[in-house]
């Protein structure tokens, strides 16, 4: 029987780890439409199980010295999935925008630098942000990156002042 509890529990653990493997499939709602034409566009994604990732990121953030806020508010990410599409086309991004807005995501910010769009889009219950949905278009190159947790305004304004204060790209490139 212990043998058996070890087997079961090796394989509970190997399936676990299985989502960690980077995937050429979409991983997000509007994409995983078979009938949809994507007109050769190529995906990757990554989806990676929090209850592994929580730990590292946290330890990590600790051992860099970063406050104890910043490291509440990963607590509060249950899943993140991210998504890079290449030749992607302007009306796959378009569609991809009815779909947000049928699905009752609101526009938060949208920043453009140069020839890159970046767009913060959130689903809320109440003063609960319930998704998060951060897409980066540059040319026919796209990113999805789509945070699930709970969340408020509060949490969100924090961190961006964060990332206003800090250099991103230095913490980035570590």
């Amino acid at each position: 029987m212990k043998k058996l509890s070890i087997l079961l529990a090796a394989f509970l653990f190997i399936f676990s780890l299985q989502s960690c493997v980077v995937s050429h499939h979409p991983n997000m709602g509007f994409f995983d439409n078979p009938h949809y034409d994507y007109k050769g566009a190529t995906f990757t994604s990554i989806n990676v199980p929090m209850f592994l990732a929580k730990p590292i990121v946290a330890r990590t953030l600790r051992e860099e010295g970063e406050s104890e806020e910043l490291i509440n508010l990963i607590r509060k990410v249950s899943d993140v999935k991210v998504m890079a599409v290449e030749n992607g086309n302007p009306k796959m991004l378009a569609d991809f925008a009815k779909y947000l807005t049928t699905n009752r995501f609101e526009e938060w910010m949208t920043v453009k630098k140069e020839n890159e769009t970046i767009k913060f889009q959130a689903k809320q219950a109440g003063e609960v942000i319930k998704k998060l949905m951060i897409t980066v278009h540059s040319g026919s190159e796209l990113v999805f990156v789509d945070v699930s947790g709970k969340f408020t305004a509060d949490d969100i304004s924090r961190l961006i002042n964060y990332s206003e204060k800090k250099d991103v790209r230095k913490l980035v490139s570590k």
